[in-house]
């Protein structure tokens, strides 16, 4: 298995940047699939952002980020990093990393807070 710790959340304010990082640690990194999900008070989690090996690292994005969000990872670093750029209020949330096993996301981190005042 593999264990996940997120950081770099923080307070900003709209318009501006925030890069996560999603640090791993266990089984070989590079063999998992990394995604980036985020949920919001009262809301239900969603996907946000995608790596995966089986399509040689193209990255997927939810259209709500898509062209202000990048993914992106370092598996010499074991770790998965989530530029935003171009933040709105409506990104608040708490951003967790996950690891995918088969057809599902397994592992799970702690999260880290994201918000974005207007």
């Amino acid at each position: 298995q593999v264990q996940l710790v997120e950081s770099g959340g923080d307070l900003v304010q709209a318009g501006n940047s925030l890069r996560l990082s999603c640090a791993a640690s266990g089984r070989v990194f590079s063999t998992y699939d990394i995604g980036w999900f985020r949920q919001a008070p009262g809301k239900e989690r969603e996907f946000v952002a995608g790596t995966s090996i089986t399509w040689r690292g193209r990255p997927t994005y939810a259209d709500s980020v898509e062209g202000r969000f990048t993914i992106s990872r370092d598996n010499a670093k074991n770790t998965v990093y989530l530029q935003m750029n171009s933040l709105k209020p409506e990104d608040t949330a708490v951003y967790f990393c996950a690891a995918r096993e088969g057809n599902k996301y397994k592992y799970w981190g702690q999260g880290t807070q994201v918000t974005v005042s207007s």
